[in-house]
């Protein structure tokens, strides 16, 4: 046996700047740029904007940052729908050394002062139409504590007003496009930082590094077998884990983003009959929208279009339906802490030949590792000791590989507990079968998947309680043909006191984003152990039951 020390492989074979490289998502858009400039990289609307155009565009942003005093470690936040402006922040606030914040469009002014003070953000890059949300957020800050604010005008935003010091495109007629921007010295440094509702109130902060989002938007590529070219639907916000990664990998494909900052029916129909749309992702929900459409909107589209969709798996109807228009769809499952979807349900050919039903059961399974994932596994949440894999057995799922966020902002004892024996722990139950598919069975973390968008039950429950005349309240998820989940509270009223479901409603529509309030309301008293803690899976059984009653 060769002794270690003595390695021939180890000897005068260093790493040096000729064979080592860190890795990262932004040589994709300096190759791109370089090798296809005049193919189209964006199409918003009347835009059409070539790699060489964006690549300039990019530069220019990072080159106003820098001249701004935006840097390593820095944190710009955009605010913005599916936009070129938003594509272009993917790259051009990393060419800086800085951090980009891609905000939820859909929280309200709490929520993102919260995240504007807690990741500490320099610049914000907001579209006009949310003006009014962003405007009293900033407010909320202490002066000092503010961002630049810099304008989005895109002609296409319905309504809102210029708050900023300057427009984006006036920002970018300041950078030179001529700016030597650098790569990162350690592949390690953070490239993204997204916040998670996870089981509190507020949010916590998932950093991404530079190797995790180079690997992803690759595992994107493998895992979709997803050729040169493609066109890609943002119809998958790009404030969700960073649109899945897809920015960074449409770019490495030299694929071409067709930009929709409202997501619509016809919009949906229009962009795939008319812009050869080749692949989207989406949500559950996005399915249902293309099913759903009314007549006069819909179009004759063309065949093979893939769709990756996450979350709550899709009803075997809405399959059947979307698969006879000629979608082909593929079902993944992941987190905002491990960088999207990192799972997918690998398809088998023989597969094709069982009847629909089975098919359906089978694609809703979350599966296997992407490529770029090195351990999955369903285990005991206290020792990690894996569990059978006989399709019956709970146990806590599990994840390890380069594809993991670095850890919470500012959070590390959040962090350490994520990481215990190793591991990151999801939170989510589920179940391993006998060939290695692993399948979600329920969130132990209680969060709720409304199209796409994660709520928190304990946020939504402690506004209920803040209410005078509720004495206890739980929430939890019950099932929606078109948003998957909602939220359903299970309310007790003080003695004396009388309440209507739209009462409730309509005080947290007072103090929440809408979309997180309950859709149903449930007077009752409250299941409890003899400990008294609330058993919220009898509350799970009778919101499903709701839906039974209805039909």
């Amino acid at each position: 046996m060769t002794d270690a020390r003595h390695n021939p492989y180890e000897t005068d074979l260093d790493q040096n700047a000729a064979n080592t490289v860190p890795l990262s998502p932004l040589s994709f858009l300096r190759r791109t740029a370089a090798v296809y400039p005049q193919r189209i990289a964006v199409i918003h609307g009347p835009v059409r904007r070539t790699w060489a155009e964006t690549y300039e565009r990019c530069v220019r942003l990072a080159s106003a940052l820098a001249k701004r005093g935006i840097g390593l470690g820095d944190t710009v936040a955009v605010m913005a729908p599916n936009t070129p402006e938003s594509f272009e922040a993917h790259f051009g606030v990393p060419m800086t050394g800085a951090v980009l914040n891609a905000l939820n469009i859909r929280l309200d002014a709490e929520a993102l002062a919260f995240i504007l003070e807690h990741g500490e953000a320099k610049v914000l890059l907001t579209d006009r139409e949310f003006s009014g949300v962003i405007s009293k957020a900033v407010h909320m800050l202490e002066p000092k504590r503010r961002p630049i604010v810099i304008d989005i005008d895109d002609p296409q935003a319905k309504g809102g007003e210029l708050i900023g010091e300057q427009t984006y495109e006036q920002f970018l007629e300041t950078g030179d496009p001529a700016y030597e921007w650098p790569m990162p010295a350690d592949e390690w440094q953070a490239i993204a930082l997204n916040y998670t509702s996870g089981t509190t109130g507020n949010p916590k902060g998932v950093v991404y590094h530079h190797r995790g989002a180079y690997l992803n938007a690759m595992g994107n590529v493998l895992t979709w077998a997803m050729p040169h070219h493609p066109v890609y639907l943002w119809t998958l916000p790009m404030f969700h884990c960073n649109g899945w990664c897809f920015p960074w990998t449409v770019t490495a494909m030299a694929g071409t983003n067709v930009c929709v900052r409202t997501i619509t029916a016809k919009g949906i129909y229009d962009a795939l009959a008319d812009l050869g749309v080749t692949h989207m992702c989406g949500a559950p929900i996005i399915m249902g929208l293309i099913v759903n459409a009314p007549e006069d909107q819909k179009r004759e589209i063309p065949r093979g279009v893939k769709m990756m969709t996450a979350g709550a798996a899709p009803p075997a109807a809405v399959i059947e339906k979307i698969e006879r228009m000629g979608f082909d769809v593929t079902h993944v499952y992941g987190l905002t802490e491990v960088y999207g979807p990192v799972t997918i349900c690998a398809w088998h050919e023989h597969w094709n030949d069982l009847p629909l039903e089975e098919r359906a059961a089978l694609k809703a399974r979350q599966g296997v590792n992407y490529a770029t994932l090195e351990g999955l596994m369903v285990a005991d949440p206290n020792t990690l000791q894996p569990t059978r894999k006989d399709g019956v057995t709970m146990g806590e799922i599990f994840m390890r590989g380069n594809t993991v966020m670095k850890g919470y902002l500012k959070n590390p004892r959040a962090t350490q507990e994520a990481f215990s024996g190793g591991w990151f722990h999801t939170g989510d139950l589920g179940v391993w079968h006998p060939d290695g598919y692993i399948e979600l069975k329920d969130r132990s973390k209680d969060i709720i998947i409304s199209g796409g968008e994660n709520i928190s039950t304990i946020e939504v429950e402690s506004v209920l309680y803040k209410h005078p005349d509720i004495v206890e309240a739980a929430v939890v998820a019950r099932p929606d043909e078109k948003w998957g989940e909602t939220p359903c509270a299970f309310v007790t009223v003080k003695e004396g006191k009388q309440l209507t479901e739209a009462e409730v409603i309509a005080y947290c529509r007072e103090h929440l984003a809408h979309f997180k309030c309950p859709r149903t309301v449930v007077f009752t008293a409250l299941p409890k152990t003899s400990t008294g803690k609330i058993q919220k899976y009898v509350l799970r059984d009778q919101a499903r039951a709701l839906n039974e009653e209805k039909a």
